[in-house]
């Protein structure tokens, strides 16, 4: 490890060395270049994150310099995956630096790919409204280079962010405009039960009988077989729990559910939250009576 370190060291000092000496235009950056990336190599296999993400820096602005805004941008991405190690920030600031430079050179697909790893960073650090935005981002350049799938699987973590963040409109949108594009598709329609399912739970939360009624009317409108799974079951039977003010019936209605298909843990907080709701409406009405 020191080893390694220490030759990163000298590579590093070589490379400076040579920026700061006079040469012909551009080759003293070709030269520089070079040796940060064996320097940032060393810097690597010394398990030394916060020098390597250092060098890989100082490589991306020797590309920059060279005008090789694509090498730039890698230079960047390597950067950031030794920052991960150690400090999502620094890992974040340089992908932007990435995701920059690959939308000025027109690599959209590379942009997203990056903006969706920028979303998991802040993701994994719960700031979920940096999360969505990005994952928003991500999602509109999937779209535009018509890579449907991953442009869906940003939606859905947008959708899901906001309904944690009890955005309830905007998660149910999402998921309705997801549902409506799959179910014409051979590949996606399977999903679209489960789809409406997390628009259903949304509406669920958002606690208007007359709305969920409709939107069930709705899902069953866009998918006739919907009516006859056990997804539109639990959210037909929820619906008439809560017009009933009825916790109990809640409460089995999901456990049956759950029984059969094991709930994920962010239907089962929202699921949670709209318990509560319930709850707490029930003894309202028992203290006024």
């Amino acid at each position: 490890m020191a080893g390694q370190t220490a030759r990163g060291e000298e590579f590093e000092k070589k490379a400076e060395k040579k920026l700061a000496g006079w040469g012909l235009f551009g080759s003293k950056y070709e030269e520089a270049a070079d040796l940060y990336e064996k320097a940032a190599n060393c810097f690597k296999l010394g398990k030394n994150w916060d020098r390597a993400g250092v060098v890989y820096t100082k490589l991306a602005n020797c590309h920059l310099k060279l005008e090789s805004k694509h090498e730039a941008a890698s230079a960047y991405v390597d950067a950031a995956n030794s920052y991960k190690k150690i400090s999502a920030q620094e890992a974040a600031q340089c992908l932007n630096q990435a995701v920059n430079l690959f939308l000025d050179i027109g690599r959209l697909n590379m942009a997203a790919r990056y903006f969706k790893e920028l979303a998991e960073i802040y993701e994994q650090e719960q700031d979920l409204e940096k999360a969505m935005d990005y994952f928003e981002r991500a999602a509109d350049l999937f779209q535009s280079e018509e890579v449907t799938t991953s442009a869906n699987q940003c939606k859905q973590k947008v959708a899901q962010f906001a309904a944690q963040l009890e955005q309830y409109p905007k998660a149910i949108e999402i998921f309705e405009a997801i549902a409506r594009h799959s179910i014409n598709n051979s590949l996606l329609k399977y999903s679209v039960k489960g789809i409406l399912l997390n628009a259903g739970i949304c509406e669920i939360c958002k606690g208007d009988i007359v709305a969920i009624t409709n939107a069930l009317e709705r899902y069953q409108e866009l998918d006739p077989t919907f009516s006859g799974t056990r997804e539109f079951k639990l959210l037909s039977d929820l619906a008439s729990s809560m017009d009933e003010e009825d916790v109990i019936k809640f409460t089995e209605a999901v456990k049956e559910f759950d029984s059969m298909t094991r709930l994920d843990p962010w239907k089962t907080t929202l699921l949670l939250r709209a318990k509560s709701a319930l709850k707490a409406k029930e003894q309202n009405d028992d203290d006024l009576t």
